[in-house]
């Protein structure tokens, strides 16, 4: 017999009458655990909207709508190089309703890069899956006077100082990109952080500033239509979406490398059921063909993987991207 339907004994009336109460209880616990979510989502993003980051978020939030059956909606929270969304977020009730788009910038390079951090990015969040991973663009203006990396390379040597490279925000891989790029091709350009890379874009486009690392989604569009000038990527290998770019390492930059990845996040603390709900979730909308298709036009590789594997990849790319920004001497006060 279970402890429910079992016979009261006079000495335990108190004890039967308590365990009858909590038998009660447990088809409503049951229920309500079953029935996650029972109401909307919010995926806070850290950048501007139009940006790479919230591209991703908002395909990804589609999906997840359409598996869940409730809705799921972008907050964006931009500011600090992604700091201010990650501590809103952090703080944010443990119960799945509240997740986080985070980045490269967000979780494995901003706790190197600034000297007070709002947030652990190791101990207060839940790692749910890694969304996609994406190549940094070298794009610049057209009426600027180059148009391949050794000549940009020429000109910021001529002229120290006064190439302007744009990024999302200081920390984000963007910016590091650019860093990155300074200290291996020894040259003196300045940095111009933005909220996001919508604005740095817009400026780009305007001609305020002169090149940037940007994330291939954000940027693609405006090389396709002759807004930007491709100049290289910033992956070892090159993207098959612009095939005839070359890397920024074949074109004059030996040993340069960098990759932007996005992943999903909860507060640390969720419970595992609704971390493994949401996992599943989310890959299986990773999985989906038009969904691949669609972050590919982008020039984003789709990922999806467990919880525990993005983990250990979060740990290795912490100690990667620590070692670039000791060895680039970027910091944020």
């Amino acid at each position: 017999m279970t402890l429910c339907h079992s016979p009261i004994p006079r000495r335990g009336l108190i004890a039967a009458a308590a365990a009858a109460a909590a038998c009660a209880l447990l088809p409503g616990l049951a229920a309500a655990q079953g029935a996650f979510p029972s109401k909307t989502i919010t995926i806070i993003v850290p950048f501007a909207a139009g940006g790479t980051t919230d591209i991703l978020a908002r395909v990804v939030a589609q999906g997840m709508g359409a598996e869940l059956g409730q809705p799921v909606v972008v907050d964006n929270r931009a500011g600090a190089g992604g700091n201010i969304g990650g501590q809103l977020a952090a703080r944010a009730p443990a119960d799945g309703y509240t997740l986080f788009m985070g980045t490269v910038g967000t979780h494995a390079i901003n706790a190197a890069l600034y000297k007070k951090m709002p947030f652990d990015p190791i101990k207060d969040f839940a790692p749910l899956t890694r969304v996609a991973n994406v190549p940094n663009l070298l794009v610049a203006n057209p009426a600027q006077p180059f148009k391949t990396v050794q000549e940009l390379i020429a000109y910021a040597k001529a002229n120290p100082g006064r190439i302007n490279f744009g990024s999302s925000g200081s920390g984000s891989s963007i910016h590091l990109s650019g860093e990155l790029f300074k200290s291996m091709a020894k040259v003196d350009m300045q940095h111009v952080p933005y909220k996001g890379s919508a604005p740095a874009v817009t400026d780009l486009l305007g001609n305020q500033i002169a090149i940037m690392f940007d994330n291939m989604p954000s940027a693609i569009q405006h090389v396709r239509s002759g807004k930007l000038r491709a100049i290289a990527v910033t992956t070892a290998k090159r993207s098959p979406e612009l095939p005839d770019v070359p890397t920024i390492a074949e074109a004059g930059v030996p040993g340069y490398e960098a990759t932007s990845w996005f992943g999903m996040f909860a507060p640390a603390g969720t419970p595992a059921p609704v971390v493994a709900k949401l996992n599943a979730t989310i890959v299986k909308v990773l999985a989906q063909p038009d969904i691949r298709k669609k972050l590919a036009e982008q020039g984003a590789e789709a990922a999806g993987e467990t919880p525990d594997q993005f983990a250990a990849f979060i740990q290795k790319e912490s100690v990667k991207w620590g070692k670039v920004v000791k060895e680039s001497g970027a910091s944020v006060d």
